[in-house]
């Protein structure tokens, strides 16, 4: 959780700290001062990344130094640079365990069949057409259930891009539809930490914030789906493909057991999401059963089995021990807990760069000076929205973003009695949406590694998460002429109300 911002000096500029403040802190920048950093920054990550390709962790270490070294030369120790690094891997150590049970989870149900049969059964029952919005639609299901978007994505994400590869479809279509289902199901899960965690930072009922969310995610999930329809249909059953899909069928016949008892890690895990369970125990639970059903139904040796969920699967792993065709190689040869080894040393490198923009205090001078200006509610929550997407680019944590966009926008909504659903709403709707869809966040790099398809390919197929965020400015922008659909307002009761929350959760 982030301090609170200090807005009663938006007019000090290079107004020099007091001999306290000099020793521990960085002076805060005027507007064009940190414009220069900022904007350096900027050029690093579109020519560096966009343009030229080189390594989004080499080209964020190098924001971080620049950053680093400005709050340096302003005045800030660097120590405060790496001691805020350390704090935000502290928060974020359940994320990264998580990020590591899911390569061991994908190991051990590929070693089990699991995988192998959930991939047998959509290439039977699934028409290639409506493959799309299936992806969609069942990972909306899982993440509502779950409240995990890592864990629908890794887990029946990964089946439904083998029977992707396996049917001769778009892989980026696919993930597109996946990463808009389970982004979905984060978005309006009552058990998603990021649904969670944005009401109470924005003062708001859990569920009537999940309730004002409908308002943008249902015409997004609407729109979503007609463009899986109509992407679909395109999607002929020529004669070649379905050949391609028997014989898929009858290698992974001759190469797993493929028995209904290999239902029961997927079943493991979203029994204890249901219950509630530490999503931790629950992946370690399920992998185990998965380990299990290897060894019996496979007939795998236990260093096989563990082979698979530290280095991954191979085809050499095989319990047939034969020869695998390409397109079988390309479905099984996946997981384990060194394939998440560089999405982990992504979150050590944008952690530092976060921590070097936070000791600067770029981004607070830059957008405090557009908050005070705000006078109409579309630009309070267009303004609120495009910071929220900028702050979980630049910081990769939808949970610090959340607190640093109440800190900065939370008075712009209370002056003109916007009811905090609709902030808490802008939060979801941006940094919670988009953050997945950059290749520099944590997020980013998670779903991208685990689904194998690169964040700017799958981005215009993930519907849900962009068209959230647009429905989300145009409802707010014309407001004045639907009479404020969409928006809700502060009633007296709900100005009380939203006090006294506000006063229980900074408590």
């Amino acid at each position: 959780m982030t301090q609170a911002l200090d807005t009663t000096h938006d007019d000090r500029g290079d107004e020099p700290p007091g001999p306290e403040e000099a020793r521990s802190d960085a002076r805060r920048p005027s507007a064009k001062v940190a414009a220069v950093p900022a904007l350096i920054a900027l050029a690093i990550f579109v020519g560096g990344i966009g343009v030229l390709g080189y390594p989004a962790e080499l080209m964020l270490v190098l924001a971080g130094v620049l950053f680093a070294g400005f709050a340096v030369a302003r005045g800030a120790r660097f120590e405060q640079v790496v001691t805020g690094m350390g704090e935000k891997i502290k928060q974020a150590l359940p994320a990264i365990l998580i990020l590591f049970m899911i390569g061991v989870i994908i190991g051990s149900w590929m070693a089990a069949g699991t995988i192998p049969l959930l991939v047998s059964y959509g290439l039977r029952v699934i028409d290639p057409s409506f493959l799309y919005v299936l992806a969609f639609a069942t990972t909306a299901v899982v993440s509502t259930f779950t409240g995990t978007s890592w864990g629908s994505a890794g887990t029946i994400g990964v089946a439904l891009m083998g029977v992707a590869a396996a049917m001769d479809v778009s892989l980026a279509v696919t993930a597109g539809a996946v990463v808009s289902g389970a982004y979905f199901g984060d978005k309006m899960s009552p058990l998603s930490d990021t649904t969670n965690m944005s009401a109470i930072a924005a003062g708001a009922n859990l569920y009537e914030h999940i309730r004002h969310m409908l308002y943008t995610t249902i015409p997004a999930s609407v729109l979503a789906v007609v463009v899986y329809l109509l992407v679909g249909r395109s999607l002929g059953g020529s004669d070649a493909q379905l050949g391609d899909v028997e014989a898929i069928l009858t290698e992974l016949d001759t190469s797993f057991v493929l028995t209904p008892w290999l239902l029961l890690p997927p079943l493991v895990v979203l029994a204890g999401s249901i219950l509630r369970k530490p999503p931790l125990v629950v992946l370690f639970a399920s992998s185990t059963v998965a380990v299990v059903l290897a060894l019996i139904v496979q007939g795998s040796s236990l260093g096989t089995v563990l082979a698979a969920t530290t280095s991954g699967f191979t085809t050499d792993m095989l319990p047939t021990g034969g020869e695998a065709s390409d397109a079988l190689t390309t479905l099984v040869e996946r997981g384990g807990l060194y394939s998440m080894y560089t999405a982990t040393f992504f979150v050590f490198a944008a952690f530092f760069f976060a921590s070097g923009l936070e000791a600067s205090k770029v981004l607070r001078s830059l957008l405090e000076p557009v908050v005070s200006r705000l006078r109409s509610t579309g630009g309070v929550v267009v303004t609120t929205l495009v910071s929220g997407f900028a702050i979980v680019s630049a910081t990769s944590n939808a949970l610090i973003t959340y607190f640093l966009v109440r800190d900065l926008f939370g008075g712009a909504f209370a002056r003109r009695r916007l009811h905090p659903v609709n902030l808490s709403r802008s939060m979801e709707d941006s940094a919670t949406l988009t953050e997945v869809l950059m290749p520099w966040t944590v997020s980013g790099v998670f779903i991208a590694t685990t689904l194998g398809v690169g964040n700017f390919e799958f981005l215009p197929w993930a519907v849900t998460n962009w068209a959230g965020f647009l429905f989300s400015a145009f409802i707010a922008v014309l407001a004045p002429v639907t009479g404020g659909f969409g928006i809700r307002r502060l009633g007296d009761a709900d100005a009380h109300a939203h006090r006294q929350t506000t006063e229980d959760a900074r408590a």
